[in-house]
């Protein structure tokens, strides 16, 4: 049983869990080709199983709206197909070598075969659309790729440059994580209805989950251990990426402690320095700053499911905004 925090990703799915069942069985004939390498690139895709998020989005907005139909499979293929593709794309620029416990499509085939893997997941998520008429779904999924590039861009930037505020750093978050989020229950909502009021909120539940997420993962960067997270803390300022966390901390702190912190992370923070950045942004204030504002993001998702009659899946929904805050990882 998989767990963040206390709350087991089990429970959550639990509402949709023979629908998720069978969307193994769309996105595996989604991706299907007559070309032997192509072919055999998808299956391995299928064997490197996420926790299947985006679908879970997908499905439990849809059932809170209505009743799941085949439009729903479609359209949780869709955003599962694009999604991957991203993440193919993201291990060639990455140069990573593993993905979910196995080894990336660029270690195993070459960056060449990755990036053309990539551009084949994302014309069959398209052709997918088309082949249906689902323009409501093609463009929202179009739109939000088109965030995520942007966001991720603009992230880069501000990598460079070492000058981002809080309006800054939420529009990049917003664009890069949870436009996809928001994307995912969106399209579930109208897979099952037409009334634009429930599409909207269960669109704005997405965003609203996405930032928490987002933010709360930026925090874990400053205060999780290497042993719970697989990872060791501080990613983001070797990185040079700076979070919410540090951008608040800077506007409370003397300018020229300040500009020493900003220097370590100009110089490609390690060791002591970041030990020095944790306290810097413990002493003032910028954690729990964060915390706070994940918080208030998760606080108007809930909102956002008010309107909606008690249900299984609504109440999974809600559980899942507890999940997203108590995430470990």
């Amino acid at each position: 049983m998989k767990r963040l925090g206390s709350i087991s990703l089990d429970e959550i799915k639990a509402p949709v869990n023979e629908e998720l069942k069978e969307f193994t069985n769309h996105f595996k004939q989604s991706m299907r080709s007559t070309v032997r390498l192509v072919d055999t690139i998808a299956r391995y895709i299928v064997r490197q199983k996420g926790k299947r998020i985006r679908p879970i989005l997908v499905f439990l907005s849809a059932k809170t709206c209505g009743q799941i139909t085949e439009s729903t499979f479609r359209g949780a293929t869709l955003v599962e197909i694009l999604h991957t593709a991203t993440l193919v794309h993201d291990d060639v620029v990455d140069d990573a070598d593993t993905r979910r416990g196995l080894a990336s499509i660029n270690a195993v085939w070459k960056n060449k075969v990755a990036v053309l893997m990539g551009d084949y997941l994302l014309s069959t998520g398209l052709m997918l659309s088309l082949k249906y008429e689902d323009h409501y779904f093609l463009n929202a999924v179009s739109n939000a790729v088109r965030r995520m590039s942007e966001g991720e861009i603009l992230q880069i930037q501000k990598s460079r440059e070492l000058d981002i505020d809080e309006q800054t750093y939420l529009k990049i978050i917003s664009d890069k994580t949870a436009s996809l989020l928001s994307t995912c229950s969106e399209i579930g909502a109208a897979s099952v209805t037409t009334d634009v009021t429930q599409r909207k909120l269960m669109k704005d539940f997405g965003e609203n989950v996405g930032m928490a997420f987002q933010i709360r993962d930026d925090v874990l960067d400053y205060t999780s251990r290497k042993n719970i997270i697989g990872k060791p803390v501080g990613g983001d300022m070797k990185e040079k990426k700076i979070t919410l966390p540090l951008i608040h901390s800077f506007l409370q702190a003397p300018k020229k402690e300040a500009r020493s912190i900003l220097k370590m992370i100009r110089n490609g923070a390690a060791g002591k320095d970041v030990d020095n950045i944790i306290a810097f942004t413990q002493h003032y204030g910028g954690i729990q700053y964060a915390v706070s504002k994940a918080e208030y993001y998760s606080t108007q998702a809930r909102e956002c499911l008010k309107p909606f009659p008690d249900s299984s899946a609504k109440a999974a929904l809600l559980t899942f905004v507890d999940f997203v805050m108590e995430r470990t990882k």
